[in-house]
């Protein structure tokens, strides 16, 4: 997601798409660019240009060590890999100029690159690049919350690399990758992962994106800090950055496809408070936006620029167990069940967004069978206010005290405050003893709270990296990166273990799915709020916009404007 994404879910938070000016207004040529979705708007009377806006800053330029939605969304569009994903969500080649032959029974997979792909500075992408970036990516030294990710896919010796017990450990010369010459690469993986039918996809994600090894040594710790300290070999080079107030994208003219990229120049102003989005859209100087609940009623009727975009996106609340009283069982199932999520999504977002009582999203993918993850199991954790109540007391009464002092890490938008204060209300009304205290935090200050465990509970996102359940489900198991919140059930790190080396796809699915209900469920270590769903506003002559539903949110490559 990513945090989502978002991750960044993206967060996550990636609850937007915005323009910007801010990278204009200082000279004429920026002035002009900075109108709406248009052709002739710039400096040149065929230049087209694209103004968006987000809602936060970029934390990381450096992909590999992205694990948000913003920093990943950027690294989709300026990067590129062996394969990217087409409108419909599907790995096709990119990077990468055929299909990799198989050797070993299907264990090694050998890809030639393209001889045509560059960097922006001129020099050929060469197979050192992917295997420089990759050993990086695995590196005790680089610390990456997506290290994770090459296990994920399978690569030759990541876990035992990435292992501290293992006698193996940070030694990334025996990673499965290998450049046989410049434009031969060699990737093994520890079994044949037809039993991974997502591991194209997964390639896809930009932890796996090369980096030109002599570049990246020459800028040393200033290496993806500013916009001249990285080298492009995607669709759009970054070319300004104004850190808090936005970025530019420029169309790589380096690019072995730059024929296929419509839009010339796209700036992205970050955007907080959503009164300032709206009248930037109104007024020509944004091109597209997500709108809130009480924005839905004026411009859903709108049928040439309103539209909904459901999504595989899920928001929770993170519940903190270093914290006693979040220890607790019986606190966290109340946490859970005290607050209204229907009500929430139906109108406070009223964007399409689903209550959740579930970890993996549904519509988001099917099992072997053919059967949506969620028909199993279905809602879990479902109760209401009384039982909530009377959790509480037990809770309560099991620590020996009547209050409880919580405080909730937030986001800093105006949508999340709005979401905050309701959650705060409902909780304080149904738990009598509780007091919480809302912590807004930008964007990346709240992602290094998360990763130091430095809070109680957490507004919170996730969005898919690669399109199977174990993108949701890995993340909790002891000691994860991502799982940042100290929960640990030994039933439930076994089940993920086995289900991540299981060739029996039934029997991986069943897994997942019984993982999954001990974490809801069972111990209710998260509480889901909703899967979300997206309102926008959009410029009708902005055409081809495409929300993937796992790594980075869009590739503008696809983009155009009429």
């Amino acid at each position: 997601m990513k945090k989502s994404k978002w991750s960044l879910l993206l967060t996550i938070v990636l609850v937007l798409s915005v323009f910007l000016s801010a990278c204009s207004g200082k000279n004429g040529k920026d002035d002009k660019a900075n109108g709406n979705a248009s052709e002739g708007n710039g400096s040149s009377s065929k230049e087209k240009v694209l103004n968006l806006l987000d809602s936060s800053e970029i934390p990381y330029l450096d992909n590999i060590m992205a694990d948000d939605s913003v920093s990943l969304n950027v690294a989709n569009n300026v990067y590129e890999g062996l394969y990217t994903l087409d409108d419909k969500d599907q790995p096709v080649l990119s990077g990468a100029a055929e299909e990799p032959q198989e050797k070993d029974g299907g264990k090694t997979w050998v890809f030639k690159l393209r001889d045509d792909a560059v960097w922006n500075n001129g020099e050929k992408v060469t197979a050192n690049d992917y295997v420089f970036a990759w050993r990086k990516a695995v590196a005790k030294e680089t610390a990456t919350q997506y290290s994770f990710i090459y296990q994920v896919a399978g690569i030759l010796n990541a876990d035992k690399i990435l292992n501290p017990e293992d006698k193996m450990y940070n030694k990334t010369d025996q990673l499965g990758v290998k450049a046989i010459d410049d434009h031969t690469l060699e990737v093994k993986f520890a079994a044949d992962p037809a039993s991974k039918p997502y591991t194209k996809a997964v390639l896809s994600f930009p932890t796996f994106y090369p980096q030109n090894e002599a570049f990246v040594k020459k800028q040393g710790k200033e290496f993806a800090l500013e916009a001249d300290k990285a080298l492009y070999n995607g669709p759009y080079t970054l070319s300004k950055w104004e850190h808090e107030k936005g970025w530019q994208l420029k169309k790589n003219p380096k690019y072995w496809d730059k024929n296929n990229v419509k839009v010339d120049t796209i700036n992205v102003n970050v955007v907080k408070e959503e009164a300032t989005r709206i009248n930037l859209f109104e007024t020509g100087k944004a091109d597209r936006t997500t709108i809130s609940a009480e924005y839905v009623d004026q411009y859903k009727d709108k049928k040439d620029i309103f539209s909904t975009v459901p999504e595989s996106t899920l928001f929770f609340l993170r519940m903190n167990q270093k914290n006693k009283a979040l220890a607790n069982e019986n606190i966290r199932h109340a946490l859970d069940m005290g607050w209204d999520k229907k009500q929430l999504t139906d109108v406070l977002l009223n964007n399409g967004s689903v209550p959740a009582y579930f970890l993996v999203p549904s519509k988001f993918v099917n099992g072997p069978d053919g059967s949506d993850f969620r028909e199993k199991y279905g809602d879990l954790n479902k109760g209401d206010a009384k039982k909530a109540k009377e959790l509480w007391e037990k809770g309560l009464k099991e620590l020996g005290t009547k209050k409880v002092e919580l405080t909730l890490l937030n986001y800093d938008s105006d949508t999340a405050q709005k979401d905050a204060q309701f959650i705060k209300n409902q909780l304080e009304k149904n738990l009598p003893g509780l007091s919480l205290k809302i912590k807004p935090q930008p964007f990346k200050q709240k992602l290094k709270l998360e990763e130091k465990l430095d809070y109680d509970i957490s507004y919170a996102g996730w969005g898919p990296d690669y399109p199977d359940p174990m993108t949701f489900v890995d993340m909790f198991v002891t000691g994860s990166p991502h799982n940042e919140m100290n929960y640990s059930n030994k039933k439930y790190d076994d089940l993920i273990k086995k289900a991540s080396s299981e060739t029996d796809l039934k029997k991986r699915w069943a897994m997942m799915q019984d993982a999954e209900k001990i974490l809801i469920q069972d111990d209710a270590a998260i509480s889901p709020m909703y899967q979300r769903g997206l309102a926008y506003i959009t410029k009708p002559n902005l055409k081809n916009v495409v929300n993937h539903s796992f790594g980075g949110d869009f590739s503008y490559k696809n983009w155009d404007v009429k």
